[in-house]
């Protein structure tokens, strides 16, 4: 059973840092690409961050562009979202994607990050 929960949301001021971590289990972890998603209040889902399966390359959506690395750890099949210099449009619900090497695609729960002063 593929299993993909995130942890580590909760309340930031402005200009806070945070991490995100998404453990992944029922599936082989090292051959999945790896993403990160948002939504926030009356938006569509977007893409934040997409990590290689060896951790190689990775890609961010404009908005968080040198303020939020992805980044993935194969031996704790984790996959993690360090995010510097939060604001106010940051604040969503974030969601940890797999896509596996069979094209199945995965999504977690999700964890609310509310960036407020």
């Amino acid at each position: 059973q593929v299993q993909l929960v995130e942890s580590g949301g909760g309340l930031v001021q402005p200009g806070e840092s945070l991490r995100l971590s998404c453990a992944a289990s029922g599936f082989i972890f090292s051959l999945a690409t790896m993403s990160w998603y948002r939504q926030a209040p009356g938006k569509e889902r977007e893409l934040v961050a997409r990590i290689a399966t060896t951790g190689g390359n990775s890609n961010y959506a404009d908005s968080v562009k040198g303020r939020f690395t992805i980044s993935r750890d194969n031996a704790k099949n984790t996959v993690y979202l360090q995010m510097n210099s939060l604001n106010s449009e940051d604040t969503a619900v974030y969601y940890c994607q797999a896509i596996t090497w069979l094209k199945e695609t995965y999504w977690g729960q999700g964890t609310q990050l509310s960036v407020s002063s």
